[in-house]
């Protein structure tokens, strides 16, 4: 017989208690706190609003290295496979992508409908070694042939609002994980600018849009090579949180618009009022006082 919706939360949460057994020690296992007694106020009422997908991070040590496995739940795993994603900053982008690989074709290979997660943590230990010692070799390599050059990447990102608390916690959380400086312009419209290490920029691009924010561009980028540090180059000195003065409030929840003429002057003031055309697609001009 299938296996409910119900039947599959309450082994995700049995997993997760396993998983926190394995994984006591702050900072090991991380999820955010409402996520678990959203799923058991479901299970107490079925009738009401499915929660939102079960997500978490678990931190692993390989040798001297810190892997992280980002697990993301769909409602009907394990009838279903989970998304995975193991990530550590001493991988490359290539062997990143050659452990997912190896990761998801491991997974692929079990028998559908048994809990997985704890397979997969034990893979990545198993298999992670391997890539990061590649990638420290060639690292060391390529620091002793000539000088690295960096890339300042930039990415400009057009929302068409940003409201929620929890959407707007995952953005700052994710830009402070990465590395990231810039701003996120809270209302209508939504904007954010990241820059960074183009790794970490793509990183923070591929984590914000999952997994379904849909009225969302990244409208320009900008690439800066240098042989020096890229903090040098950066605009902004952290990750801003921007609230300027709204227009049409009504009493209405989500019915305003941000000044803009207060935004545009925020970029010039960061050598970036050329950007306002790109991102609404008028050239932006401050009102005479």
């Amino acid at each position: 017989m299938a296996a409910t919706v119900k039947e599959c939360l309450e082994l995700q949460l049995l997993e997760v208690e396993m998983l926190l057994s394995m994984f006591p020690k702050r900072g090991e296992f991380s999820l955010d706190a409402d996520a678990v007694p959203s799923i058991q106020r479901y299970l107490r009422n079925a009738d009401g609003a499915l929660p939102p997908q079960l997500e978490y991070r678990i931190a692993l040590d390989v040798g001297e290295a810190k892997v992280e496995l980002q697990v993301l739940l769909p409602h009907m795993y394990p009838q279903v496979a989970p998304q995975l994603f193991a990530r550590s900053d001493a991988l490359h982008r290539q062997q990143q992508l050659q452990l997912n690989t190896g990761l998801e074709s491991h997974i692929s290979s079990l028998d559908s409908g048994d809990l997985c997660v704890c397979e997969a943590v034990q893979w990545v230990k198993d298999n992670s070694l391997p890539f990061l010692e590649n990638s420290k070799a060639s690292s060391e390599c390529a620091s002793k042939e000539v000088r690295v050059k960096e890339t300042l990447h930039r990415m400009w990102i057009y929302s068409h609002h940003i409201y929620r608390q929890e959407l707007r916690k995952k953005i700052f959380d994710c830009a402070k994980k990465l590395n990231l400086t810039g701003f996120c312009l809270t209302g209508k419209p939504g904007v954010i600018c990241v820059e960074g290490l183009r790794e970490n920029c793509e990183e923070f691009w591929r984590v914000i849009r999952y997994p379904n924010w849909k009225h969302i561009s990244c409208k320009h980028v900008e690439n800066i090579e240098t042989e020096g540090s890229i903090d040098n180059l950066r605009l902004f000195h952290s990750f801003e949180d921007l609230q300027f003065q709204a227009h049409g409030d009504y009493g209405l929840r989500n019915d305003y618009h941000m000044d803009l003429g207060q935004f545009l002057e925020f970029l010039k003031q960061h050598q970036s009022g050329h950007i306002f055309q790109i991102l609404f697609g008028v050239e932006g001009k401050l009102s005479d006082n």
